[in-house]
């Protein structure tokens, strides 16, 4: 792969992330229910926490894939590093899932009779499908390279 097309796609993920962090930053403020509260009060919901802390495994793949690229960039493609990132995206993609699930399951429980969670819960399938694609491309890219991986560590001992 040309060093262009790796940067390119680093460049992305980073993109990727940093619209995810203004969104989480800008979203809690544009809220209805938050019109007549105070930063702090917005910032200390603990629902928004949640939606903070539940961040943090995207944030983690998204530096596991810049890494895993910049593997590829190196041509180190075909090591334990490699898989070792594949796996902690695979892991975060699990993760991300569970917890976006429990979230919506809190709302679908919780929720205000007046409120329609119905847009909410529609968010955290579409994002819970899409972890999960994530965590399964993740975990057969793991398998194909820890093959490879193996055979290239049988060949250099056989040589």
């Amino acid at each position: 792969m040309k060093r262009i097309s790796i940067v390119f796609l680093q460049a992305v993920i980073v993109l990727i992330g940093m619209v995810a962090l203004v969104i989480l930053i800008r979203f809690p403020l544009t809220e209805g229910r938050a019109t007549n509260l105070d930063l702090f009060s917005i910032y200390s919901d603990p629902f928004i926490l949640y939606g903070y802390a539940t961040s943090i495994a995207f944030f983690i793949a998204l530096y596991k894939a810049v890494k895993f690229l910049g593997y590829i960039g190196r041509n180190k493609v075909f090591s334990s590093n490699s898989v070792k990132a594949l796996t902690s995206i695979k892991y975060c993609a699990i993760a991300l899932s569970i917890l976006i699930v429990t979230a919506g399951l809190y709302i679908l429980i919780a929720h205000h009779q007046d409120d329609d969670p119905a847009g909410f819960l529609a968010i955290c399938i579409v994002t819970t499908l899409a972890s999960i694609v994530v965590a399964t491309a993740a975990a057969i890219f793991e398998k194909l390279l820890q093959n490879a991986v193996d055979m290239k560590s049988e060949n250099d001992l056989t040589v």
